[in-house]
């Protein structure tokens, strides 16, 4: 028999048989103890060999396999018996590595020649442990006992035991060649070990990617419900904000549509109401016709006349109207001979032809007087105008001096001129607002004629805005009688333009 055991259940058979075998009444001899790894005994005529198969818990298989091999050795025909020492019925961990150590090294042909043995000399336990039950199971229920004073029948049941086991099993016992198959299939078992965990690895590595691309198509179902949530509510902002503009534009197109209607349905303004009438008066030869024609073309650019009156021409026998597109408004200009005689009788038709034609004005009385003549008849002026007109005649006038072609005094300032004048005319002057400007209408000074126009027209807008656009009135010319003249001048011409040259845009 081969015993498997740890030092202290191996020592305490040991001390049963030697005590057992000096009993003269028992059928026990220990023949010889031999070396601590070896018992021999005689019992009931039988000998048996006990030799112990130094195994630790922490020897390695190799060392398991080389022990067996050691036994091997001296029985040839193998061995007939694997006996598994324990101690009071406990089966402790280090027999539990003892056996996983045999059946690693040796196989299920080890475990069919197992019997195991408990040796109670001492305390013994009360219930056996589920893993020794477990074993004694396998083991086809071979577990026997050993103990004080019945050692006798607890060797007669063990020797009982392995016969039975032996006849189960054949005559042959555990063999070197058994252990040799049992290292073969214990090296595939290995193999087929290492095989199956690395499957294993390769099923849980496979498991754990599968759970992380679960993860991942779950994480990327989840962004893509996320975007599409997004994008939806983007859309619905989108939609809202469309419906926003669309109800924006659709209220401006209504408002522009009612406003458009309302404008068609609207009467346009009065034409009259956007003109400007500027009469032009003074003596004869001051230079009015010449002023007159300077101003339509400056202003205008569409007046196609020769230009300024030549010298020498015919004083002005009646009162004309001019009107061009200046500025973007109608600006009517009134060419007047004097008003009144040498002996200072006021001609009242001419005065009323003149308002006449200014309708819906007039705005502005331009005085015109030319530079370097100023004479008596001048420096009257100004009174015969007030009595014809109304004394707020002046705050409605604005003095143009004129420079004709040929003139001797050519003041480089007008400011310096009429600062240098005869007291009188500045007396006039001041008596105007001392609004004044001049107009050079000598052709061989024609391009002075741009600006000075500019400026003119400029203070004209300014002094008629200061008065609110209205016209000028006066209680002795009433607007109505104005009208009715107008209608019959208007009667009284033939061929339609005869004496008036009225001016439209292209």
């Amino acid at each position: 028999m081969v015993v498997l055991s740890a030092v202290e259940p191996w020592s305490a058979l040991r001390s049963l048989l030697q005590d057992g075998g000096t009993d003269p009444g028992r059928q026990l001899a220990v023949t010889s103890l031999g070396s601590d790894q070896r018992c021999d005994l005689s019992f009931e005529g039988r000998s048996i060999s006990l030799r112990r198969a130094e195994l630790r818990p922490d020897v390695p298989v190799e060392d398991v396999g080389r022990a067996l091999h050691g036994c091997l050795g001296s029985r040839p025909d193998g061995i007939g018996v694997f006996l598994l020492l324990i101690r009071g019925g406990a089966y402790t961990q280090t027999e539990s590595r003892v056996l996983e150590a045999l059946q690693t090294c040796c196989g299920a042909e080890a475990l069919r020649r197992l019997v195991v043995l408990s040796v109670e000399d001492a305390q013994v336990v009360d219930q056996l442990d589920d893993d020794l039950l477990d074993l004694i199971r396998a083991c086809d229920g071979r577990y026997c006992r050993v103990a004080p004073p019945a050692v006798v029948d607890g060797l007669r049941a063990l020797v009982r035991t392995v016969d039975d086991m032996a006849r189960e099993n054949g005559s042959g016992g555990y063999t070197e060649s058994m252990l040799s198959a049992a290292k073969r299939r214990s090296g595939e078992d290995q193999a087929v070990e290492i095989l199956r965990q690395k499957l294993e690895q390769a099923r849980e590595s496979e498991r754990a990617f599968r759970q992380l691309a679960e993860q991942r198509e779950a994480r990327r179902a989840r962004d893509v419900q996320e975007l599409k949530a997004k994008q939806a509510d983007e859309r619905r902002r989108d939609e809202a904000d469309r419906k926003e503009h669309e109800s924006r534009r659709q209220s401006l197109e209504e408002a522009f549509h009612s406003l458009t209607v309302q404008l068609q349905r609207t009467p346009p303004a009065d034409e009259e109401s956007q003109k400007t009438s500027v009469v032009l008066l003074g003596l004869s030869g001051s230079g009015k016709s010449s002023a007159l024609g300077l101003l339509l073309q400056r202003a205008g650019g569409r007046y196609w006349a020769a230009g300024p009156a030549p010298d020498g021409a015919p004083p002005t026998a009646r009162c004309q109207r001019k009107e061009v597109c200046a500025a973007g408004r109608r600006l009517i200009l009134v060419d007047t001979p004097e008003l009144w005689d040498e002996d200072g009788v006021e001609d009242v038709e001419l005065v009323k032809d003149c308002l006449a034609l200014a309708l819906p004005g007039p705005h502005v009385f331009l005085l015109v007087l030319q530079v370097g003549r100023f004479t008596q008849g001048e420096s009257d002026m100004l009174g015969h105008l007030q009595r014809l007109f109304g004394r707020e005649f002046a705050e409605h006038a604005v003095v143009l001096f004129v420079q004709a072609e040929g003139g001797r005094h050519r003041p480089r300032w007008i400011d310096d001129y009429v600062a240098g004048a005869h007291p009188a005319l500045r007396d006039l002057v001041r008596k105007c607002g001392s609004r004044y400007y001049e107009l050079n209408v000598s052709k061989s000074h024609n391009a002075l004629s741009y600006p000075q126009v500019k400026d003119l027209l400029l203070g004209i807008n300014k002094l008629v805005a200061a008065h609110g656009g209205n016209p000028y009135t006066t209680r002795r010319f009433p607007p109505q009688e104005l009208k009715e003249r107008s209608k019959e001048i208007e009667e009284r011409k033939e061929g339609g333009m005869e004496g008036n040259s009225l001016l439209r845009d292209a």
